[in-house]
């Protein structure tokens, strides 16, 4: 699917979610809401060798609480909850995991709206992620700096200079560069190329697939890894 196509998609159920339960209703539940973000740059900041790890989990949350608990006992920097493709209580999963784990959470999924953010921070995600490609530079930043007013971090993920540029002017503090070459050599000359005009004050985010290639990536300054692979 296309991303104008999930734009529109998640458009149209953004309407339907806002019928079901309206913008201050959700807003007045964070009155008893009992999960207070994490320091996000504090988990992912390199120090020294560091190897900062965020596994990804796409699937049936139910069936990866154990993985979400095993990875914690192996000491990794974040989780990355996938809430897309949208299914009935995923969200509900995000904060049963948030009750049994420690370490902060990463919202992925398409964030287009300031009401995906409260949800966020509703069902006990710590940060999101915002596509750069998908937002003009406004955009990128009022949800940005949304984010930051309730608390939360926002992961901008990067394809190219162009999208560099937004999720500097927009105050992105946290990059990720996006992995879509099947070809892992072009995927690190793209991160060579776009390190150099990275602010050495930005943590940065690479994408791979398993820990045996993150070495590569690591010599070249990254502070954290998403593994998308999950079961590492």
């Amino acid at each position: 699917m296309k991303r104008d196509e999930i734009y529109k998609k998640i458009q149209k159920e953004l309407e339907e979610r806002k019928k079901i339960l309206p913008y201050d209703m959700l807003g007045r539940s964070l009155a008893s809401n009992p999960f207070f973000p994490k320091d996000v740059h504090k988990a992912l900041k390199r120090i020294d060798q560091e190897i900062k790890l965020i596994p990804q989990i796409k699937e049936d949350l139910n069936q990866n609480l154990s993985l979400a608990l095993e990875s914690e006992k192996k000491g990794v920097a974040a989780l990355s909850i996938s809430t897309w493709p949208h299914f009935n209580g995923v969200l509900e999963n995000l904060s049963m995991i948030r009750r049994y784990t420690q370490i902060p959470l990463l919202r992925e999924d398409f964030i287009i709206d300031e009401y995906q953010i409260l949800e966020t921070l509703v069902y006990g995600g710590d940060f999101i992620l915002l596509i750069a490609k998908m937002l003009n530079t406004k955009e990128l930043k009022k949800l940005l700096e949304f984010a930051r007013h309730l608390g939360l971090e926002a992961l901008v993920e990067i394809c190219d200079k162009e999208d560099l540029s937004k999720a500097i002017l927009a105050g992105a503090d946290l990059v990720s560069i996006c992995n879509e070459d099947e070809n892992f050599s072009n995927y690190v000359q793209l991160c060579e190329k776009l390190m150099g005009q990275i602010p050495n004050s930005k943590i940065i985010v690479a994408s791979v697939n398993d820990e045996e290639n993150l070495q590569h990536l690591q010599k070249l300054g990254i502070d954290a890894f998403l593994i998308s692979n999950a079961n590492h």
